[in-house]
């Protein structure tokens, strides 16, 4: 059987998804001491609004990046927390003012008045997530060996990683309706005669080359991320889950819709495994734990499993994150 760490070799983006409450926090932050103990420089990124990353290392952690371990050599690892409502609104914010750069200043309080609205309109918080979360992970792999992404709960984690084919589609439309009003427009002056050497570009004209220039920066952005999360090789999800019966059905859902954004899950962590040798209760616990699994065994049989034992006391603190690390190894 492969340790987890095997199976990450080489991968420069790592997903850790699931079932909230089945340790993914910690996972993604032993994942990353243990390569930064091999001399990576890793960063850990969460996007969970639970936001457990600062708890776990007993430091403060937001949206600006924390060194939380550093080694003698190259080894790091840094931390950083995207809050889902504070993202959305920085998002709105910054389209607000260049739609209204881009519009008569006679419309800006009907702009005003929309993105108001947008800001309570499904899905407009996991796009704008998506977009910090793409800028994140296509920067940091400029500066990072590794980026690990804590993500939020199974929902939540499958529409956000469907969203870079559905985005950059979305994207791809609108540049295509773009073209087809500017060919019309130039047609049309073109007729009117109103096409002069030596003219200066109209208003309208500035306004249609800056909207462009904006859709083809979300259209290079969301094709980077969608090839990004398509590359196996580089790009690995790991499915976290304990070996109960909520968790393992979560889980083959999960496998299901990952199968549909055409990413294979990389590894299957069952964490938190009961001994089989530690008194009667244990024993019978370890035991139901196992129909489980072979429950998801059957389902998955071509995804790696990695089993985990129940560790006593939690995990906080650096100390017991690095015997967790010892663990993947």
């Amino acid at each position: 059987m492969m340790t987890l760490m095997e199976i990450l070799r080489g991968r420069r983006v790592v997903f850790f998804g699931g079932k909230g409450g089945v340790g993914k926090t910690t996972l993604s932050s032993a994942t990353a001491l243990a390569l930064a103990r091999a001399g990576q420089r890793v960063l850990v990124v969460s996007t969970d609004p639970a936001h457990n990353l600062g708890h776990l290392w007993e430091r403060p952690v937001g949206d600006g990046e924390v060194t939380l371990w550093k080694g003698a050599g190259t080894g790091l690892v840094s931390g950083t927390e995207l809050d889902p409502d504070r993202v959305a609104q920085e998002h709105l914010a910054a389209v607000g003012r260049t739609v209204k750069g881009l519009m008569p200043e006679h419309l800006h309080r009907e702009v005003d008045r929309y993105f108001e609205l947008a800001r309570q309109s499904p899905g407009t918080q996991e796009a704008a997530l998506l977009e910090k979360m793409s800028t994140t992970v296509l920067e940091a792999s400029e500066r990072f060996d590794v980026v690990v992404l804590d993500t939020a709960p199974t929902g939540h984690t499958a529409r956000l990683l469907e969203l870079p084919t559905l985005m950059s589609a979305w994207t791809d439309g609108l540049l295509s309706r773009r073209e087809k009003t500017e060919r019309f427009s130039d047609a049309l002056q073109g007729l009117e005669g109103r096409r002069r050497g030596g003219r200066e570009h109209s208003a309208q004209e500035v306004r249609d080359g800056e909207i462009r220039r904006v859709l083809e920066r979300r259209q290079q952005l969301f094709g980077d991320m969608r090839r990004r999360l398509a590359d196996a090789a580089t790009t690995a999800f790991v499915m976290v889950l304990t070996a109960e019966r909520m968790p393992v059905q979560e889980t083959l859902a999960l496998h299901g819709q990952l199968r549909t954004t055409g990413l294979d899950p990389a590894a299957l962590v069952v964490n938190r495994r009961s001994p089989q040798d530690a008194g009667e209760f244990l024993a019978r616990r370890h035991e139901a734990e196992g129909g489980h699994l072979r429950v998801l065994e059957a389902g998955l049989p071509e995804v790696p499993l990695v089993e985990l034992p129940l560790l006593s006391g939690e995990v906080t603190g650096l100390e017991a994150i690095g015997r967790f690390a010892d663990l993947l190894a």
